[in-house]
């Protein structure tokens, strides 16, 4: 209980000195900066050479990729503790069924409906078709680089036959080699370890695996002071990653894809509604207060791309201010931030169907409910870090059948698309924790360690 009672007093402090930093407005301040700068040494400008502002763009990015590098290496101690005390606290048994249940059911069907607005809406808008000419035959020139695409896979994997491949990826869920897993970031199968070493501990009962519950809140508390250093180096890692990607493609270029932006952003705009309209329905919230509440964790998710740098800060806000039990908290932020990428979907399904469009091919039926079955199932389980989205997509765009020749403008454009569908993520994550965790309406089941851990946080 006393480690509980820590890892509880160090969340608050991390957040606390956030919101004493101002790093919200560091960040909106590094990321003005960022654009700015990058358009003046951009192809645009032509104030330096495009090999000089390569150059320079590398050098601005370096705090960027050390700040995804520190939140690389504390990504698997957070997901696996956080769930492991999650399970621990929430007592097991038919609490654990009640929640574990709720969440797959709203992680499936909100991914699901997702990725289905983004067919809609690519097919009703069809920004593919809307490119100017010359565009994506610069974009053909650049794909024939061995750098402009994410290196693609003989196998498609899940954008292949989901029939023939099904039992191997059912199979592979379960993680035989752990060392293996932690090396390929195999965030689903460390999932699936945390559920089960969760399980196990609780029915050993907490005090004869009291020891290593201690050296697992140890395990989390350097990890937060690890992300504690990454978030304060945020602004900067805007400021630097914005201007390396204005630098890289102009201004110019993010201009001739406005149709494509945004079609996506109406679309993470519609989705965002959805989560609000969830969240008002289902839990005791209004709309704006839900909306006001989450709103520093959006802007955060936003600013680093990446639903693992905010994760103790969405676990802080939903125990704080949305009044979600700790328990229930510690249980779910960390599965969602792993395998509730509903945001991620709708934007994977916009922009293959764009590649289509841009490429003069017409998708049938058939193989569009294919690319949305492959999508959610891809979805679920993909890493919480920036990047990962465009490897997918390529993958699934491939077994589709739909040429790579403009990828590399859906990659010019991921960093920004990725801020905003991140952001949206997190609101899905939230508002999933509050739906989950209901209205307490079975406090009375709670143990009486759980009630004294949830007046940690009050």
């Amino acid at each position: 209980m006393h480690s509980t009672h820590e890892t509880g007093r160090s969340r608050q402090h991390t957040l606390r000195a956030w919101v004493r930093a101002r790093l919200w407005a560091q960040v909106l301040v590094g990321l003005v900066v960022g654009v700015l700068l990058g358009a003046l040494l951009g192809p645009d400008a032509g104030l330096v050479s495009p090999d000089a502002g390569e150059i320079i763009g590398l050098w601005l990015a370096i705090p960027g990729r050390i700040f995804l590098g520190l939140i690389s290496l504390v990504l698997v101690p957070l997901v696996l503790v956080s769930i492991v005390q999650g399970i621990t606290g929430s007592g097991g048994g038919e609490t654990l069924r009640r929640l574990g249940g709720r969440l797959l059911v709203f992680v499936v069907s909100t991914t699901t409906v997702a990725a289905v607005l983004g067919v809609v809406l690519a097919t009703v808008l069809r920004p593919g078709e809307m490119l100017k000419d010359g565009v994506l035959e610069a974009a053909e020139s650049e794909a024939a680089s061995e750098q402009a695409v994410p290196a693609m896979t003989e196998d498609p994997g899940v954008g292949g036959n989901l029939l023939a491949s099904g039992p191997d990826l059912i199979v592979d869920i379960l993680p035989t080699n752990l060392t293996a897993v932690v090396l390929e970031r195999n965030m689903l199968a460390i999932v699936v370890f945390a559920v089960l070493l969760g399980i196990a501990c609780t029915a050993l009962g907490r005090e004869r695996v009291r020891p290593l519950l201690d050296v697992l809140s140890a395990v989390l508390e350097v990890s937060m002071r690890f992300v504690t250093w990454a978030m304060f180096l945020a602004p900067l890692a805007v400021l630097g990653l914005i201007a390396q990607l204005v630098i890289q493609v102009g201004l110019g270029t993010i201009g001739t894809l406005a149709a494509y932006a945004g079609t996506v952003l109406l679309g993470l705009m519609l989705l965002y509604a959805m989560f609000m309209g969830i969240a008002a329905v289902l839990t005791r919230h209004s709309i704006l207060g839900f909306a006001g509440a989450i709103a520093p964790v959006q802007l955060m998710a936003f600013s680093t791309s990446s639903t693992a740098a905010v994760m103790p800060m969405s676990i802080e806000t939903a125990v704080d201010k949305l009044g979600v039990r700790p328990q229930t908290a510690n249980l779910v932020i960390p599965l969602a931030a792993t395998i509730n990428m509903a945001g991620t979907a709708m934007y994977q399904t916009i922009a293959i169907l764009f590649l289509a469009q841009a490429a003069g091919l017409d998708l049938s039926i058939g193989v569009t409910i294919g690319v949305v079955v492959s999508i959610v199932a891809a979805s679920i389980g993909a890493p919480g870090t920036p990047g990962v989205g465009v490897v997918i997509l390529a993958q699934i765009a491939a077994s589709a059948g739909i040429p790579a020749t403009g990828l590399p403008l859906v990659l010019g454009l991921d960093r920004p698309l990725d801020m905003a569908r991140t952001a949206v993520n997190v609101t899905g994550d939230l508002a999933a924790c509050a739906v989950v965790d209901g209205r307490h309406e079975d406090s009375e089941s709670l143990e009486p360690e759980d009630v004294v851990t949830e007046t940690v946080s009050e």
